[in-house]
């Protein structure tokens, strides 16, 4: 009797007892499926209608962190001569020699402005990212 000629091919490849079979390479992804390269970055270059609406998208975002930190800093500061003029005993407490307005105002006033800053900064990068994000998930 004569012996079977060793298969080849993937199924053999994990047999023991035999040589290993040469080895096949195992595409999954479909070439339709295949992701079209930098569509959305040129729709923003050409400044098609897709691509304005999306930079449209970022500048109203940006804008609404602005306008809502403006809107903090506002009521934080500018509130202040409402809250000492309905509170005139407010406005004559000392603290350290000076008066709690001029503290308020020349003290606290600086790290309050830093601190809305940094906000602004951090909330501002976050859109971008978001937004760097989506373009290159489209692509």
């Amino acid at each position: 009797m004569a012996a079977d000629p060793p298969a080849s091919g993937p199924a053999s490849a994990g047999r023991s007892g035999g040589a290993p079979g040469r080895r096949v390479r195992v595409v999954l992804a479909d070439a339709s499926r295949a992701p079209r390269t930098g569509h959305t970055r040129i729709e923003l270059e050409e400044q098609s209608p897709v691509g304005e609406a999306l930079v449209r998208g970022l500048v109203r975002a940006q804008l609404a962190v602005a306008m809502r930190l403006a809107g903090v800093v506002a009521v934080g500061l500018g509130g202040l001569p409402l809250v000492f003029a309905l509170a005139p005993k407010l406005g004559q407490f000392r603290l350290f020699g000076i008066t709690l307005p001029w503290l308020l105002l020349a003290v606290v006033a600086y790290p309050f402005l830093f601190l809305v800053g940094a906000a602004y900064v951090y909330l501002a990068e976050r859109n971008e990212q978001e937004f760097t994000d989506l373009v290159q998930r489209h692509e």
